[in-house]
């Protein structure tokens, strides 16, 4: 009996909670609204870090003001615009005084540089004259006589070299290998160098040579430089 009435008690207190449950009014749930003009902060941006090895933008130097002005005037060559044309000039030599003393030679005829003394140009220009004419004994040593002192229509090897020489105003008369051993003075000269024997004579001009030997290689007395000089009084003109 006492069982059956303690559950008769739990039924009606269940029973009792269920009535209080359904009649307690029930909360809603509003979900939230920001009012007009509500002010929401702006939230800054988090900075990038810096990245190791990333290169940074370097700022380019200012344009130079208009009317300034520069110490090159427009136009001008380059520095090494400038060392080709002087090498084309006078060769590959650099800075070296002997380089700016060479003689060109093309076509068998030969060029001084510009800046080369004036004796060295006429001296060069007399020997472009008989470079070519054929070589015959005792040519350009005064056949003709007269006022054909120096012209002929071919010349010797002491005939050539007295006569490109008596252009540049070194001689009166012509001289034959033998009298050009004393020519001048002893030794070599910056321009011009005079090579002679008892049998033979040549000259070198800027590095050039001036050889009756050479009509047999090219028809010009004009060739490279090299040659053996063993034998040979070495001279050369009082300046040059």
């Amino acid at each position: 009996m006492r069982r059956i009435a303690a559950l008769a008690v739990l039924a009606l207190t269940l029973a009792g909670c269920a009535e209080q449950r359904h009649e307690a009014p029930a909360h809603r749930l509003r979900a939230w609204t920001f009012p007009k003009r509500q002010f929401i902060p702006k939230v800054p941006k988090t900075p990038q870090p810096h990245r190791v090895g990333r290169p940074r933008k370097v700022a380019a130097p200012p344009a130079a003001a208009a009317g300034a002005t520069s110490d090159i005037a427009p136009g001008a060559p380059s520095d090494a615009e400038v060392r080709a044309e002087l090498r084309q000039l006078y060769g590959s030599g650099g800075g070296d005084p002997a380089a700016a003393r060479t003689v060109a030679l093309s076509a068998g005829l030969a060029t001084a540089p510009p800046d080369a003394p004036a004796r060295v140009q006429r001296l060069v220009a007399a020997a472009n004259q008989v470079a070519r004419l054929p070589y015959v004994y005792g040519g350009g040593h005064g056949r003709g006589g007269g006022e054909g002192l120096w012209v002929d229509s071919a010349y010797d090897c002491s005939g050539s070299v007295s006569f490109a020489l008596a252009s540049a105003g070194f001689l009166e008369s012509p001289m034959d290998s033998t009298a050009l051993e004393r020519f001048g003075k002893p030794g070599r000269g910056k321009w011009v160098t005079i090579y002679a024997n008892a049998g033979h004579a040549f000259m070198e001009v800027g590095g050039a040579r001036f050889d009756t030997v050479g009509l047999k290689q090219s028809g010009s007395r004009w060739q490279p430089a090299y040659r053996s000089v063993s034998g040979f009084t070495v001279r050369h003109p009082p300046g040059l």
